[in-house]
């Protein structure tokens, strides 16, 4: 019988959280002292935004390295199947202990990392999660067979969404160009939070984003005039 929601959380939630901000990462560190990236971007984030679950999930990763689903809970699909890592099965387990003593000494010494740019794409949509949904929603590859152009598809976001979400989208469109990335580190980004076409010419991504927060902001009727 699956696992209902709850249970799950209480047990495995922010497990999946930390496993899932490895999807395409290397699971290891050159340096066994050091956190791998994808687990530092992991820790930036929540030390940002939900201090509070660093120990819930050194408490999870630990449990789960202890005690590893038995046949009986195999049986009854009652337990987190963690993806695969490109690790075998006794190196996921010692695996899991060494990203939980991270975690851990994380939080005993108050070792925040310092806010970096995105590195990995999880860490991109955990901290632009409205910009990837208007980005990924708005202007992927089918954007020209459904709108106009791109200002008939901000448009449509304006009229779609709930005020409160626009607003959050305004305050991320912010924050991202507040880290001063170059062209083509805003290129990437984007490209990580689903967009599939180019900015309109003659903007760059950057320039594009400040006229797009700008109408956002403000509602103006005439946006792209």
């Amino acid at each position: 019988m699956p696992m209902k929601p709850l249970e799950f959380d209480r047990r495995y939630g922010e497990l999946d959280v930390v496993v899932a901000a490895f999807a395409g990462q290397e699971p290891d560190s050159p340096e066994t002292d050091t956190a791998p990236p994808a687990l530092q971007a992991y820790l930036q984030h929540t030390w940002r935004t939900r201090p509070w679950a660093l120990s819930v999930a050194e408490q999870q990763l630990r449990e789960y390295a202890r005690n590893p689903p038995g046949r009986l809970r195999l049986r009854l699909g009652e337990f987190y199947s963690v993806p695969d890592l490109g690790l075998s099965e006794s190196r996921t387990q010692s695996w899991l202990s060494e990203m939980a003593d991270h975690i851990k000494r994380s939080v005993e010494s108050g070792d925040v990392p310092r806010p970096t740019a995105p590195q990995t794409h999880g860490e991109w949509h955990a901290r632009f999660g409205e910009l990837g949904q208007f980005l990924g929603g708005w202007f992927s590859q089918d954007m020209p067979d459904e709108f106009a152009d791109h200002d008939a598809a901000v448009r449509d976001y304006a009229e779609s969404v709930d005020p409160q979400l626009t607003a959050r989208l305004v305050g991320e469109i912010y924050e991202l160009l507040a880290l001063g990335l170059e062209g083509q580190d805003y290129a990437i980004g984007v490209g990580e939070l689903g967009m599939e076409v180019e900015p309109p010419a003659p903007f760059s991504v950057e320039a594009w984003l400040q006229t797009v927060a700008e109408y956002l902001a403000t509602a103006r009727p005439d946006y792209g005039k």
